[in-house]
């Protein structure tokens, strides 16, 4: 099927067949001045390589392991900040959002809204999505294999949005456990939408330490690099300058020092590929 392009805020197009598109920044936000320096960080390094780039940040962690782990500032206070983030650093924005009552103030503050695996086949989160005309990213849920998007995808399309792109995450491996089956990339190209390989996610061990998730960020780089050969859209991290103080997902965030370094080993892959 022929590549769909998408664009994202005034100048970030996602399309399979275009070069990729880096979607990166930390799990949650944990104030509005480390969202700020950290923005700053990446939109520097993403421009000296030239490489289209969208800031991503969580305003709630709605699906924590343990109700006393850190969740983020909240719908109010996390949106304007990265209304902020949007404005002061001239920045393409998107977030995840958990229920109806959040999309319409989220596509106000941000260019592209994220559907959580957890949730990807809620139909009325999907429905409010998509009547906001904003792009909208639906994350494969680990429990659905990934021609089960063809339905999501269905869904959307009829209450009127075309503008989508669909993410790998990885596929629960019995308990605690990920892996990626890099053919789900291919067999969700063939819904034309941009597919976007969230390579953090990918190395959770979910629940692993039983209050909070675990994670195996040494395969962060291999996998891009196997992602990159195949062909995607956008490559999703999060990134850290402190991965083990993370107030979340600390296990599966890159350490802001090899951000750069694995842009690089991606670009050239993706290069030839495409």
């Amino acid at each position: 099927m022929q590549s769909k392009q998408i664009k994202v805020g005034k100048n970030v197009i996602l399309a399979n067949d275009k070069p990729f598109v880096v979607i990166a920044g930390p799990c949650v936000i944990e104030s509005e001045k480390h969202v700020l320096r950290l923005a700053e960080n990446l939109k520097k390094i993403t421009s000296e390589l030239k490489i289209p780039f969208i800031f991503k940040a969580s305003y709630d962690k709605a699906n924590r392991s343990s109700c006393s782990s850190y969740r983020g500032p909240g719908v109010e206070e996390g949106l304007n900040i990265l209304t902020k983030v949007k404005k002061e650093l001239n920045l393409v924005v998107t977030t995840d959002v958990h229920n109806e009552n959040q999309v319409p103030k989220a596509a106000q503050a941000v260019d592209f809204l994220q559907v959580p695996a957890f949730l990807s086949r809620q139909t009325d989160l999907l429905k409010a999505c998509a009547i906001t005309g904003k792009p909208v990213n639906i994350k494969k849920g680990q429990f659905l294999a990934p021609e089960d998007m063809f339905n999501i995808v269905k869904k959307v399309e009829n209450f009127g949005n075309k503008n989508l792109a669909l993410t790998e995450r990885g596929t629960s491996f019995g308990y605690h456990n990920l892996i990626v089956d890099f053919r789900g990339l291919e067999i969700m190209k063939q819904t034309g939408y941009p597919v976007i390989f969230d390579t953090a996610h990918s190395v959770q061990l979910p629940g692993y330490h039983r209050t909070c998730s675990g994670g195996n960020r040494e395969f962060i780089l291999p996998l891009s690099k196997a992602a990159a050969a195949i062909g995607i859209a956008a490559l999703f991290l999060e990134v850290h300058e402190n991965p083990d103080k993370a107030l979340s997902d600390a296990s599966n965030s890159v350490d802001l020092k090899y951000f750069e370094q694995i842009l690089r080993y991606t670009k050239v892959i993706d290069k030839v590929t495409k």
